[in-house]
């Protein structure tokens, strides 16, 4: 048995669960409790806590109190803080249309970013049979063609505040994308995942109903993260982008300290963290004490490429598929990889051509709710989305396929491999791609 086998079947048995962010305060109720990331070992006592989530492992507590209560104790904490991501603006726009019905034609000839890590070729190799993604995100329509018996709906679970539960697009369709760029298996139409064998699990932390001005706590973020390496995933990706924003004196340092230790249990853990660095275009160059303190630690950060003229305009491409993408972020001591994540000519976003193409298809669920938060069904589909966000997931992918040819793999070992078959493209500058630009055949096979 291999050593993540054997970690999850005891965690079974044992019944183990361009981005522009708007950043707020927890909500205050009329008692003035609020919701706080606090440092256990700080308490002198969890009297007058109402627990959200406890992160036993890393000792540290989501909760709701007053400020008044952890002043009093000398408690270690900060509020927790809602947020909104969102894709580039022109994939914002693209992606107000379902574009491919989910009863469709075979579309993998429209995945450059399938071809260009080769992953046909690794196929032959492995298709990630044996492992488990964990996606971070606003959940995973299991009931998608292309996903169906691939979300394990019993280790699923919802951390938002909303009653929807997991697996299903209760967040938005931005899930659904990101687990068929891992693991959409084969069906003869829609497209395929780099590890179509791999098993996934849909950690919600976005709610589309519940609350006004923002989607997602970052306490339910950090949950989902010891959740995740507590159910022995061999890989979590988190296609957010919102850590780099977090250092400000007065709680940024407490975040970053908190971020960093779970992202190191997670990676003692076994488990692969993928963070997409951010759609806003700006430089992510900080010394090394802010770094310790970004989602890189214990992770991966991602920054995205793509082509300019994939099956659109004139014969041949203008950008390859590891040109950095407009919109990505940047920096070389803040990404890790590039990978591929989808670009765009903005000349000819209003010219009627199809320079979506140059976006990653994939698959899409896009929710139903009535007026009072009912959920109604989803519409499955297939479109083309651009962001760091796509790319992440890719690496993501590599990291299962990596472990399922190498079993007994730390994530360590992992992530070296995925660093060092990735090389900087010639004429590209590296502050784009960190260690460069990821290879998953070669991270695979040598």
């Amino acid at each position: 048995m291999t050593r993540s086998a054997s970690r999850r079947r005891f965690l079974a048995g044992a019944g183990a669960a361009a981005a522009a962010l708007a950043l707020g305060a927890g909500q205050v109720g009329a008692d003035d409790r609020r919701r706080f990331l606090i440092d256990r070992r700080s308490l002198d006592s969890e009297r007058d806590l109402t627990v959200v989530h406890d992160l036993a492992p890393v000792d540290l507590l989501v909760a709701r109190t007053t400020e008044e209560r952890l002043a009093d104790a000398d408690a270690t904490y900060a509020p927790d803080a809602g947020y909104a991501p969102r894709l580039p603006d022109a994939a914002r726009e693209r992606a107000d249309e379902v574009a491919v019905p989910a009863e469709s034609e075979d579309l993998t000839g429209y995945q450059w970013d399938k071809d260009d890590q080769r992953i046909p070729e690794v196929h032959d190799v492995t298709r990630g049979e044996g492992t488990r993604v964990a996606i971070i995100d606003s959940g995973v329509a299991a009931g998608h063609p292309d996903l169906q018996g691939t979300v394990n709906a019993d280790l699923s679970a919802n951390f938002t505040p909303d009653d929807h539960g997991a697996p299903g697009p209760y967040g938005g369709s931005h899930g659904t994308h990101v687990a068929g760029i891992v693991a959409a298996h084969d069906t003869g139409t829609g497209v395929v995942g780099s590890a179509p064998e791999a098993e996934l699990v849909d950690l919600r932390v976005f709610s589309e109903t519940a609350w006004p001005g923002f989607r997602a706590w970052l306490g339910d973020v950090l949950a989902a993260i010891v959740y995740g390496a507590e159910i022995g995933a061999d890989a979590a990706n988190l296609s957010l982008g919102w850590t780099f924003l977090l250092r400000d004196d007065r709680w940024g340092r407490f975040w970053g300290r908190a971020m960093q230790r779970t992202t190191t249990y997670a990676n003692r853990e076994g488990t692969v963290l993928t963070h997409a660095c951010g759609n806003w275009g700006g430089s992510l160059q900080f010394d090394r004490d802010q770094r310790d303190s970004s989602e890189s630690a214990g992770g991966l950060t991602v920054s995205a490429t793509g082509p300019i003229g994939f099956e659109w305009g004139d014969p041949g491409l203008e950008e390859p598929p590891h040109a950095p993408a407009f919109y990505t972020n940047h920096g070389t001591n803040a990404v890790d990889v590039g990978a591929p994540g989808g670009n765009a000519d903005l000349d000819a976003t209003d010219s009627g051509a199809d320079w979506y193409r140059d976006f990653v298809v994939s698959t899409v669920a896009v929710p139903e709710f009535d007026d009072d938060g009912t959920y109604r069904g989803a519409t499955y589909g297939y479109d083309w989305y651009a962001g760091t966000s796509m790319a992440a997931p890719q690496v993501a992918g590599a990291a299962a396929l990596v472990r399922s040819a190498e079993p007994e793999s730390s994530a360590n070992r992992v992530k070296t491999a995925i660093r060092r078959t990735a090389e900087v493209p010639e004429a590209y500058d590296r502050e784009y791609y960190g260690s460069g630009y990821l290879d998953t055949f070669a991270a695979v096979t040598e």
